[in-house]
C-alpha cells in the first residue's frame, strides 16, 4: 500500500527514480561501488583523525583554555606512569633507570619533550613508588594515531626491563584504547542475515539488505572519517553514526524487498514490481528517513559543538540509507529477478502464521474489540518501565568510569591510588586582573591561592603563576574528588562564586568543560523538544492529512522514549545488571546522552508507526472502515515490522560490549525503545488509540468525512 502523500506526487518521484536504476542496474552499481572505492582511497591517503577534545565557545572554561593557551607548548601531551612494586622511583638505583628510560623516550618518533616524575611539579607521589613522565609530541591530538602512540609506550622499555610497571595515560590511553570496539557489530550483521533469510525466505533475500546497507555505511563512515580534517569529529561520533546506519539501512531495504516479493507473486513483472514497490514502500521509506534527519537537526539550536557533530553525522547515515535504498537496491533487485520471489518451507509457514487467521489477525481482534482494556494495560506496562526515569540523575563521566581492561581505567587506578582520586582531573582557577602584576611579591597572587586553599574539596593548589603581560595569573587545584564526582563539580561552582579584590575569577579544565556543558544542555532542552516535535508533527501531517492522527504518533513516541529514560536510569544510576555489561558498578549518565536519545528514538520509533499508517490509511480510504482497517493493517504489516524491528535491536545490543560507557548508554536505551516501541506501542496502544478514536483518527479539517462505498446492487 502506498503511503498517502500530497496528490502521490512524492510516490510517483520515488517510482520514476528507482524505475530508471533499475533499468540502468549495472551503472548504477558501479557507480556505488565506484563511490565507495574513492572514499576509501581518499581517506587512507588523507587520513580520518578524530579529537575527543570538547570545545564550548561562550563558556567560562572555554575561555580558561583560550587564555591559557601557549603556542610553545607541545601540539599534544601524553603521560607514561611508573609504578613499584616496593622501594623508591627516584633512588640511587633506580634513578639510572629513570634516566635511560627519559632518554629513551626522547628518541621515540614525534617526541619534542620529556618531563621526568619529579617531586617539584607534583608528578612523584609521596612514597616514591608512582610518577609519570609528560611526554610532549609534534603533532596535534586528533593526528595522533595508535602506531604512534605504542612507539612511545614501548619506548619506555628500560623501565619496564628493570620490573617497573609501565601504563599509558592522558592522550596515550585514549588513542591505545580506540574506539572500545569488541568486533561485537559483526554479531549484530550476523543475527539480522538469520532474521533476514527467515524473513524473505531465501539467501538472496538475506544477502541484498546486507550489501545494499554495507555500502552505505562504508560510505557514510568514510564521509564521517574525512571531516575530521575539517573538524573536531569525536570517536563517538563514528560508532554512532555506524550503529545508525547499519539498523535503518537494512530495515528500509527489507520493507521494500517485502513489498517487491508480495507484487511480484501477484503477477506483476520485475520491472513493474520494483517501480510499484518505490512507490508504496518506498515512499515510507522517503518519509521515515526525513522524519529522523529533521528530529537530529534539532540538535543544532543546542550550540553545543559536539551535539551537531553527532546529530550531522547520524543525519548523514539515514540520508545516505535513504539513498541506497531507492537507487542501489532497486539496480540489485532488478538483478536478481524473480529469485527473490522463492522462499522455503519455514518462511511459508512464518507466512500463514502472520496471515489472516494467524495470531496478528487474532491479536488486532482482541485489541480493537476491547480498546480501552488493551490501551490500558499498556499505559500501566509502559508507566513501569518509565517510573525510574523521575530518578534519573546526570553527571560526568571520567576515567574510572571506563571498564577495568582499558587503558585509561589502569591509568587512572595507578594515579588515584598514589595522588588522590582527582590527581586525573585537575582545575585551572584563573584570575583576569585589572591591572598587571608588578611583581612575585603582588598581594592579589597570595590572596588567590588563599581564597583556592580555603575551599572544601581542594586536595592541593599550586602556586599562582602570572602570565608573561601580567595580566592574567592561574593556579593549578587538585580536587579532593574524582572527576565524575558531583562534589567536583559543585566545587568549580564555588570557586567561580568567589571574589578576589583586583581581579574576576575564572575556573577550567576537563571537568569544569563538561559543567559548562550540562548547563547549556539544560539551557536548551525545552527549545530542542518543541521544535522537534513540531518538525516531526508537520512531517506526518504532510504525508497523512489527519491532525490528530500526526499527535497520536507524537505522544506514542514521547511514552517510548519515556520507557528507555526509565531503563537507562535503572541499569546505569541504580546499577540494575550493570555488571553484566562489563562495568564495575554504577556510573553517571553524561548530560548529552538523553538529548541526544531523544533526538535519535524520537526519529527512529517514528518509522514504525509511518510503516504502519502507510498500510492503514489506503485501508480506510478504500473502505471507509477504520476499524476493519486497523486490523487489516496490523496484519498486514506485523511480521515485517516485527523482523525489522528485532534487526535493530540486535545491532544496537551488538555496541553494547563496547569499552565507551556512553555508546553502552546508547545501546542500551535505543534497543529498549524499539522494543517497547514495535511491541507494546504498535502492537496494542497505537491500534486501542485509533479504535477508540474510530473515524476521527483520519479527520481533516475542510473535509467531508470518508464514507464506505455503497455495495453493489
Amino acid at each position: 500500500m502506498s503511503a498517502a502523500l500530497p496528490d502521490g506526487r512524492a510516490a510517483r518521484a520515488v517510482a520514476v527514480l528507482s524505475r530508471v536504476c533499475a533499468r540502468h542496474r549495472f551503472v548504477v552499481i558501479g557507480a556505488w561501488v565506484l563511490l565507495v572505492l574513492a572514499l576509501v582511497t581518499a581517506s587512507r591517503v588523507i587520513g580520518t583523525p578524530t579529537d575527543n577534545d570538547v570545545s564550548l565557545p561562550g563558556t567560562d572554561a572555554q575561555l580558561v583554555r583560550d587564555l591559557t593557551a601557549s603556542p610553545e607548548a607541545p601540539l599534544t601531551s601524553g603521560t607514561v606512569i611508573l609504578v613499584a612494586e616496593d622501594g623508591r622511583l627516584d633512588d640511587e638505583v633506580r634513578s639510572g633507570v629513570l634516566a635511560d628510560t627519559a632518554a629513551s623516550l626522547r628518541r621515540a618518533e614525534h617526541v619534542t619533550t620529556v618531563e621526568p616524575p619529579s617531586t617539584r611539579d607534583g608528578s612523584l607521589s609521596a612514597d616514591g613508588r608512582t610518577g609519570w613522565f609528560t611526554v610532549g609530541l609534534d603533532v596535534r591530538r586528533a593526528e595522533l594515531t595508535k602506531p604512534v602512540a605504542q612507539v612511545v609506550t614501548d619506548a619506555a622499555r628500560p623501565a619496564a626491563d628493570a620490573g617497573l610497571r609501565v601504563l599509558p595515560g592522558g592522550a596515550l590511553a585514549q588513542v591505545l584504547d580506540g574506539s572500545g570496539s569488541t568486533g561485537g557489530e559483526y554479531f549484530g550483521l550476523l543475527l539480522a542475515a538469520v532474521i533476514l533469510f527467515l524473513a524473505l525466505g531465501g539467501l538472496v533475500g538475506a544477502v541484498l539488505p546486507l550489501l545494499t546497507s554495507a555500502l552505505s555505511v562504508l560510505v557514510t563512515l568514510e564521509v564521517v572519517g574525512l571531516a575530521g580534517n575539517l573538524t573536531s569529529m569525536p570517536a563517538v561520533a563514528t560508532t554512532l553514526a555506524l550503529m545508525v546506519g547499519l539498523g535503518v539501512g537494512i530495515d528500509y531495504s527489507l520493507f521494500l524487498l517485502n513489498r517487491f516479493r508480495a507484487l511480484t507473486r501477484s503477477g506483476l513483472t520485475v520491472p513493474e514490481a520494483v517501480e510499484r514497490a518505490a512507490a508504496d514502500s518506498g515512499t515510507a521509506v522517503v518519509v521515515a528517513g526525513v522524519t529522523v534527519a529533521l528530529a537530529l537537526a534539532g540538535l543544532v539550536l543546542t550550540d553545543v559543538p559536539l551535539l551537531r557533530t553527532l546529530a550531522w553525522t547520524c543525519g548523514v547515515a539515514v540520508l545516505v540509507a535513504v539513498l541506497a535504498a531507492l537507487t542501489l537496491l532497486p539496480a540489485l533487485t532488478s538483478l536478481a529477478g524473480r529469485r527473490l520471489a522463492r522462499g522455503g518451507r519455514l518462511h511459508h509457514r512464518l507466512v500463514r502464521r502472520t496471515g489472516p487467521g494467524g495470531r496478528w489477525a487474532r491479536l488486532a481482534d482482541r485489541v480493537t474489540r476491547r480498546p480501552w482494556l488493551a490501551g490500558g494495560s499498556a499505559l500501566v506496562l509502559l508507566a513501569l518501565l518509565a517510573a525510574p526515569a523521575t530518578d534519573l540523575r546526570l553527571g560526568q563521566l571520567d576515567a574510572g568510569s571506563s571498564p577495568t581492561s582499558t587503558a585509561v581505567r589502569q591509568a587512572n587506578d595507578a594515579i588515584s591510588a598514589a595522588f588522590g582520586p582527582g590527581t586525573g582531573t585537575p582545575l585551572t582557577v584563573l584570575g583576569r586582573l585589572r591591572t598587571p602584576v608588578a611583581d612575585a611579591g603582588d598581594a592579589r597572587l597570595a590572596d588567590l591561592v588563599a581564597m583556592v586553599r580555603a575551599q572544601p574539596g581542594v586536595a592541593a593548589a599550586g602556586p599562582a603563576t602570572p602570565s608573561a603581560d601580567g595580566r592574567v595569573v592561574t593556579v593549578q587545584v587538585i580536587p579532593s574528588t574524582s572527576g565524575g564526582d558531583p562534589a567536583t563539580a559543585d566545587l568549580v561552582h564555588r570557586l567561580r562564586s568567589q571574589s578576589v579584590p583586583g581581579m574576576t575569577v575564572h575556573v577550567g579544565g576537563g571537568v569544569a568543560a563538561r559543567a559548562d556543558l550540562a548547563e547549556r544542555v539544560t539551557d536548551k532542552l525545552p527549545l530542542v523538544i518543541g521544535v522537534v516535535l513540531l518538525l516531526s508533527v508537520a512531517v506526518l501531517l504532510l504525508a497523512f492529512r489527519a491532525p490528530l492522527l500526526a499527535l497520536k504518533a507524537a505522544v506514542m513516541d514521547l511514552i517510548s522514549i519515556g520507557a528507555a529514560y526509565g531503563v537507562l536510569t535503572a541499569v546505569f544510576t541504580w546499577g540494575w545488571g550493570v555488571t553484566w555489561l562489563g562495568l564495575s558498578g554504577p556510573v553517571p549518565i553524561p548530560s548529552f546522552v538523553p538529548l541526544m536519545l531523544f533526538a535519535l528514538l524520537f526519529g527512529l520509533s517514528m518509522d514504525y508507526e509511518v510503516f504502519l499508517l502507510s498500510d492503514v490509511q489506503p485501508r480506510f480510504r478504500l473502505t471507509g472502515e477504520n476499524l476493519r482497517s486497523v486490523r487489516e493493517g496490523l496484519v498486514g504489516t506485523g511480521g515485517m515490522i516485527t523482523a525489522a524491528a528485532a534487526i535493530m535491536v540486535g545491532v544496537f545490543l551488538a555496541f553494547v560490549p563496547n569499552d565507551d560507557p556512553t555508546i553502552k548508554m546508547f545501546g542500551v536505551g535505543m534497543a529498549v525503545a524499539i522494543v517497547v516501541d514495535a511491541t507494546v506501542v504498535r502492537c496494542l496502544l497505537v491500534p486501542a488509540t485509533m479504535a477508540m478514536l474510530g473515524d476521527l483518527t483520519w479527520w481533516t479539517p475542510g473535509r467531508k468525512r470518508v464514507r464506505a462505498p455503497e455495495p453493489a446492487r
